[in-house]
């Protein structure tokens, strides 16, 4: 859960440290105080992109800080070590995000620096926003459809089905390439196989090509490297070389140790110096005389330099690029050598691949249709609740001509408002305000499944009122008992409900307008003053009596 927020320099804020609490919070103030700072900063720590024009007037950044606390970090600590971060401290996670005037954004996790990317794919870890246009986003293709996936927990189903529908696309799409291509001419055929021969004659391993390379590079230097090792070798077994030098003093130290047998080890060094110098001078003379290519030696492997410099120019400086590139002409050639039986392995091909993901698309449409029934009537529960006395909603699978990305079938919700009327898509019959119930609904029921520890609410509750509000705020109670829940409202009766209240003020006395947030759960009488002035009058004796009894309640 969120454990602190700091914010300076954000918009009008000038700076605000925030502890919060477990549990259901609401954050209220007039209209256009400043409500959405809050949310900004954390969409900033969630991985949200931002320009300069969100830094405070005549500051030179702003920073937003967070620590979040998890009671089970390993879920998290895997998606930190993926993306080589620090791991959490005792659950611990603290981000941290600067947005400088003049300098480079900085972003660190846990205190090591980190990108954008890392900070929005661990922003998926930890919060989900639910912002005023979410109910109508049940009206867009496929969110319907996901929503349900997400109730039926269909992930790995949904995964598996896409790799197969993908596979299956893919041999349906090489088998047009295949057919529509144009037939290679006798000369084209010619020219790869004459392509294909010359680097078949080179043996293409790492290993091979760097011998080639310095056997190739040895030879340019043959008359250079046989003169420098045949005057290394004279210098070790000529007249006047070390080794009859060293000999002559190995017998004086072998006299030496018939006096003194201590001196012994000595004479056994110097030895070992004599066999040494030796082995260098076998090596030396080797290597002079193994340089003596003969002219066809020469020319053969003048040849193959040439093939690999050659093929390096055509398909690319690597042994993995000429490989790749004659995989494709064999590929080529194949394809060629038999349209008709390549045609007719591709359509067998398609067929396993279709039939495949036909049954993958069999399994999904299951799940659906088993998590539809179940949605059906969880979510009629909540809208019940929601002042739908008499509604209906329903969860229908939709048959589709053709396998697609997401199966064999869309989903649609179908909802009636009223008794007596048959329920209709949802784009057909809900206004505003029952299709924000109706989200509200299955937000409250999704809730129970999702594992995302804080969900923020930004005036999801806009376009219902009255008696409706005072549900409103139970289910997001309800919602509270399993995640932090952040709510921005305007209605006092979904307010009154939250354990914790932050009231957001501008202040425009000055020179410059402020911003300020500050915490008033814990003064029951501010709290009241606000519900008050939520309901019409801060000072008035009926709407300061109205808030204490929403307290109450």
């Amino acid at each position: 859960m969120l454990q602190s927020l700091r914010i300076r320099n954000l918009a009008l804020l000038d700076e605000v440290e925030l502890e919060f609490e477990g549990g259901f919070t609401a954050v209220t103030g007039e209209t256009g105080a400043g409500k959405s700072i809050l949310l900004g900063a954390l969409s900033l720590l969630a991985g949200a992109r931002a320009d300069k024009t969100i830094i405070r007037q005549g500051a030179a950044a702003c920073e937003v800080e967070a620590a979040l606390f998890f009671a089970d970090s390993r879920k998290l600590d895997r998606a930190l070590e993926t993306l080589n971060l620090p791991p959490c401290d005792d659950g611990v996670l603290i981000l941290k995000r600067s947005l400088p005037r003049e300098k480079a954004p900085k972003i660190s996790v846990n205190g090591s620096l980190a990108t954008l990317t890392a900070l929005q794919e661990l922003g998926e870890q930890w919060i989900d926003f639910h912002g005023p246009g979410e109910p109508r986003r049940l009206l867009k293709e496929g969110c319907q459809r996901d929503l349900l996936d997400l109730f039926a927990k269909n992930e790995t189903v949904l995964e598996k089905y896409q790799n197969l529908y993908r596979a299956w696309r893919g041999v349906v799409e090489e088998r047009e390439r295949l057919r529509s291509a144009e037939k290679l001419s006798p000369d084209q055929i010619e020219f790869l196989k004459v392509q294909l021969a010359k680097i078949d004659d080179l043996e293409l391993t790492d290993d091979a090509i760097a011998t080639l390379e310095r056997d190739f590079a040895r030879q340019q230097s043959a008359q250079e490297i046989v003169s420098l090792a045949s005057g290394l070798s004279n210098g070790l077994s000529g007249e006047e070389g070390l080794l009859g030098r060293v000999a002559a003093l190995l017998r004086e130290a072998r006299q030496l140790e018939s006096f003194d047998a201590s001196s012994k080890p000595l004479a056994d060094r110097l030895q070992s110096v004599s066999v040494e110098l030796g082995d260098l001078d076998a090596e030396f003379s080797s290597l002079a005389t193994s340089l003596n290519f003969d002219a066809e030696q020469a020319e053969a492997l003048q040849e193959k330099m040439n093939a690999w410099l050659e093929l390096k120019r055509k398909y690319g400086a690597k042994v993995e690029a000429v490989i790749a590139a004659r995989d494709e002409m064999r590929r080529r050639l194949e394809l060629q050598s038999d349209v008709e039986g390549s045609l007719a392995k591709l359509d067998q091909q398609i067929a396993d691949a279709e039939k495949a993901a036909k049954k993958s698309a069999a399994e999904l449409r299951a799940t659906r249709e088993k998590a539809g029934a179940n949605l059906e009537k969880a979510a009629a529960k909540v809208i019940v609740q929601l002042g739908f006395k008499k509604a209906d909603f329903r969860v229908r699978l939709v048959a589709v001509p053709e396998l697609g990305l997401h199966g064999d079938g869309g989903v649609e919700f179908l909802f009636s408002p009223n008794v007596g009327e048959p329920p209709l898509p949802l784009n057909r019959i809900a206004s505003s305000g029952e299709l924000a119930r109706v989200m509200l609904a299955l937000k409250a029921v999704l809730a129970q499944i999702d594992d995302v520890p804080l969900l923020v609410f930004d005036e999801v509750d806009a376009n219902v009122g009255g008696e409706i509000g005072r549900i409103v705020g139970e289910k997001m109670a309800d919602i509270a008992e399993r995640h932090q829940v952040l709510c921005v409202t305007h209605l006092p009766q979904v307010a009154a409900q939250a354990a914790n209240h932050l009231v957001v003020t501008k202040d425009q006395s000055g020179d410059r307008a402020t911003v300020a947030i500050e915490p008033i759960h814990a003064n029951r009488k501010d709290r009241i003053g606000e519900l008050a002035r939520m309901l019409g009058d801060r000072s008035a004796k009926s709407a300061l009596a109205h808030a204490e009894e929403l307290l109450k309640r």
